[in-house]
C-alpha cells in the first residue's frame, strides 16, 4: 500500500517531468494525473490548487537539488574542490539533473507572471547563494576578488545561464563546464587557463 508522503512525492515527480516537458504554461492536471497514475481529485486533495501544486514541485525540485550537489555528492577533499564539485554537478549529463534544470528554467520564467511562486523562488535561490557563498569563505577567506555573497551570486547565475544554453543545445556540456572552471578561477583570483 502506498502512504501519503509516497503518493505525493509521486506526484511532484510527475510534475517535474511534465513542466520540464511542457513548461509551467503547458501544465494540465489532466496530464499531471495520468502521468502520475493518479486521479485529479487526489492531486487537488493533496495540493489543494495549480498554485500549492507549483509551489510544491519547486520544493521537491529544489530538495533534489540540494540531494545531487552536495548530500549525495562524495566529500572532494577540499574546500575549493567541494565550491568546484558543487557547481558543476548541475551541469552534468544525468536525465534527472536535466529534467530537474530544465524544470527549475521554467519555474523561474513563469515566476515573471505568476508572483504567488517569486517567494519561494528567491527563498530557494538564496539559500543555494548562501550555500556557494560558506563555500567560497571557506575556499578563499582572505583572497578572493569580491565579497563571497557576490561570488556566488555570479557563479549561480552563471550556472542557471549556462545550464539553459547547453539544455537547449546553444553550447556543448564540455564547453559549459569549462567556462564554469574559468569563472571559478577568476572570482577566486586564480590564474586562468587557456579555453
Amino acid at each position: 500500500m502506498v502512504n501519503v508522503a509516497d503518493r505525493q512525492t509521486l506526484i511532484l515527480r510527475a510534475a517535474t517531468k511534465v513542466i520540464a516537458r511542457r513548461g509551467v504554461r503547458g501544465l494540465r492536471v489532466e496530464e499531471l494525473a495520468a502521468e502520475a497514475g493518479v486521479s485529479t481529485a487526489l492531486i487537488y486533495y493533496h495540493f489543494k490548487d495549480r498554485a500549492g501544486l507549483l509551489r510544491r514541485t519547486l520544493e521537491f525540485i529544489s530538495d533534489r537539488a540540494e540531494r545531487y550537489t552536495f548530500d549525495d555528492a562524495p566529500a572532494p577533499g577540499s574546500p575549493r574542490a567541494e565550491l568546484e564539485q558543487a557547481l558543476l554537478l548541475e551541469l552534468q549529463d544525468d536525465p534527472t539533473v536535466r529534467e530537474n534544470s530544465t524544470a527549475w528554467g521554467e519555474l523561474r520564467a513563469s515566476a515573471v507572471f505568476e508572483p504567488e511562486l517569486r517567494e519561494q523562488l528567491g527563498a530557494s535561490t538564496r539559500y543555494w547563494v548562501d550555500s556557494i557563498a560558506e563555500l567560497v569563505r571557506r575556499t578563499a577567506p582572505d583572497s578572493a576578488t569580491a565579497p563571497p555573497l557576490a561570488i556566488a551570486e555570479r557563479l549561480t547565475a552563471l550556472v542557471e545561464g549556462l545550464s539553459q544554453r547547453w539544455l537547449s543545445g546553444s553550447i556543448t556540456l564540455e564547453y559549459a563546464r569549462e567556462l564554469l572552471h574559468q569563472a571559478i578561477a577568476a572570482e577566486l583570483g586564480e590564474k586562468l587557463r587557456p579555453v
